[in-house]
């Protein structure tokens, strides 16, 4: 904790007393914090608690030194953002992207991880509305340090009660360890589809959408490193603080796998390349005749085996996406093409593609197996940088 620098967002609950105490402790740790206090925080705990603990100004308004843009400033400047208590009302807006005060337009304006720590009456935080809220914060990259079962403001028993101190601290180490695995590290990821003309408006392809690649970029990015996404066609946009690189067919993800990949720390292979193009393309669209066509193909080249023949001292991770045998056809595919670890999933009936949920399972060695369960894009990609972070330290 020490040195690091957090923005605390302070937000009108009875449990903002509590941010004061952690905020001492944050201090005390070595930590630098930046309070932002929403106008009914200022309710129950006053700015001068948090300036007189942190030795610095606490702010409270969008037009607090206009002049330096606060709510990009405070945000870039810190490595992670907590919020306690995070209120039904501050979910609520965060979700439909509301940023009418400092706070919730600081969060918009966001590339850093994003904590919060959720306290209200039971009745509350059990709402449908509630519910959906938070789950579409957390599709989104927000991280929650669930609330606990206890004695509530209204003298009564249930969940709600903010979480104690040390499970929020603890949530605040692991999110700042993860910042700094990668900083300083170079990371080349392929995401999405390649495309293979076969005349002016017709091509060969599949259903991936870039989702799993473009997640483990912003994973990546917020980890410290320095990012080049190469990205084959797709309608999702990529994130912010990485280098794209476009691409479409398998040629070009090739010539721009070998350039981005040479002297990479850490080089990610999600993207699914066509292996065959047609032999032939057609400069005018191919009309029909009612007759049977045949196309010829010709085979792509391997980018995957050629970053394993060229990877050096790098850590090289393939994707294997499967509809049978999934896990021996994918220790196959990591001995051929020299990998360091592969990522397994079942596509059967296109399951995997697009933005939603992926199960994926990760594999290395002879034996090393770790499962990542099934959860959406953005959780996997934490979860699989924190397993090819260990391998990392142990290669």
């Amino acid at each position: 904790m020490n040195g690091a620098r957090i923005f605390l967002g302070v937000s009108g609950g009875i449990a903002a007393y509590k941010a004061a105490a952690l905020t001492s402790t944050l201090v005390q740790r070595g930590a630098l914090v930046d309070v932002v206090m929403t106008s009914e925080a200022e309710r129950f705990v006053t700015p001068l608690t948090f300036a007189s603990l942190t030795a610095r100004p606490v702010y409270t308004s969008l037009w607090d030194t206009p002049e330096r843009i606060p709510h990009i400033r405070l945000i870039r400047e810190a490595d992670v953002a907590l919020v306690l208590p995070a209120t039904a009302n501050l979910i609520a807006k965060l979700a439909a992207g509301i940023a009418d005060d400092l706070l919730t337009a600081a969060l918009l304006a966001a590339r850093i991880p994003r904590i919060l720590a959720p306290a209200m009456n039971e009745t509350m935080y059990e709402d449908a509305a509630t519910k959906a809220n938070l789950a579409t914060l957390r599709a989104r990259g927000y991280e929650t340090v669930d609330p606990e079962r206890g004695f509530l403001a209204e003298r009564e028993f249930g969940v709600g009660r903010l979480a104690g101190e040390e499970r929020i601290l603890q949530a605040l180490e692991r999110t700042l360890a993860r910042r700094r695995a990668l900083r300083g590290k170079r990371v080349a990821i392929t995401a999405g589809p390649t495309r293979e003309a076969f005349d002016p408006v017709r091509f060969l392809s599949n259903a991936s959408s870039g989702a799993t690649g473009i997640e483990l970029a912003r994973e990546a990015a917020l980890r410290g490193a320095s990012v080049t996404l190469m990205l084959g066609p797709t309608l999702l946009e990529p994130p912010a603080g990485v280098d794209v690189v476009r691409v479409t067919t398998a040629s070009e993800l090739y010539d721009a796998a070998l350039e981005h990949a040479a002297g990479a720390d850490l080089t990610i292979a999600t993207a699914a390349v066509s292996d065959w193009r047609p032999a032939e393309r057609s400069d005018s669209k191919v009309k029909k005749s009612g007759e049977a066509l045949t196309v010829a193909l010709a085979p792509n080249p391997d980018v995957l085996a050629e970053l394993g023949r060229r990877k050096g001292s790098g850590f090289l991770v393939g994707f294997a996406a499967e509809t049978d045998h999934h896990e021996k056809r994918a220790r196959e595919k990591l001995r051929a093409k020299h990998l360091d670890a592969i990522a397994v999933n079942d596509v059967a009936g296109e399951r995997g593609f697009g933005p939603g949920h992926n199960a994926l399972v990760l594999l290395w060695g002879d034996e090393g197996r770790r499962e990542l369960g099934v959860a959406d894009k953005t959780t996997l990609a934490a979860r699989l940088l924190d397993a090819v972070e260990e391998l990392m330290r142990c290669s």
